[in-house]
């Protein structure tokens, strides 16, 4: 069942903060599963796009949301004061397209993970999001692609791999199909990989709630 009670208390352990740029899906999909859970609360939504949809998703789940801009996420304390305000103990990135400052990375060591829509070490790196992924795929004649969730370090698309899916890339692929084969894999195992990363990121602390 997705996000089961597993903290009988009334206050959840885990506070979750989504970081995203655009539509939102896989925010919405990351919402729904946790929303049975007492354990882990998604608690607030962070974008850098003031035109992004997963906003008014924010807002019609009352969930707090968060705007940043580029000058203080990259040279003031980047929200950190924010985050920490909002008690958020665990950051998830659903289609964030800027760089996570170290400043961040350091107080969430190993308590920051993201979806890329390819097989990494390859595809990746910066300006491969999106199509331009896809696209990259195609052209190289690979016959699969997949998606890759990992830990966030200092550099794109660089940290430890704690899960990767495949797909076969058909003989008529075009980057519209394959992106539809993608969201499918990332909407099926990216919640279930965040409750997994968080259980063992926290098991230690937690123990008696597992």
């Amino acid at each position: 069942m997705p996000g089961h009670p597993i903290n009988q208390g009334e206050t959840p352990l885990i506070h979750i903060a989504i970081f995203a740029s655009g539509t939102g899906s896989n925010a919405q999909n990351i919402i729904n599963y946790f929303k049975a859970s007492s354990f882990i609360k998604v608690n607030l939504i962070v974008s850098n796009n003031p035109f992004a949809y997963v906003l008014k998703i924010a807002d019609a789940e009352n969930i707090p949301s968060l705007l940043i801009k580029r000058d203080a996420f990259f040279n003031d304390d980047g929200y950190l004061s924010e985050l920490q305000k909002n008690n958020i103990t665990f950051i998830v990135l659903a289609g964030f397209l800027w760089k996570i400052p170290l400043l961040i990375i350091e107080a969430y060591p190993n308590k920051i993970i993201n979806i890329h829509p390819a097989l990494l070490p390859k595809y990746g790196g910066k300006n491969m999001y999106g199509d331009k992924v896809h696209e990259a795929v195609i052209a190289s004649g690979d016959k699969d692609s997949g998606i890759t969730i990992h830990y966030v370090d200092e550099e794109y698309d660089n940290g430890d791999i704690i899960f990767q899916k495949k797909c076969a890339i058909d003989e008529n692929e075009t980057a519209e199909t394959l992106v539809k084969k993608i969201h499918l894999l990332e909407h099926e195992n990216y919640p279930r990989i965040i409750e997994e990363a968080i259980k063992e990121q926290f098991r230690m602390k937690f123990d008696h709630n597992f």
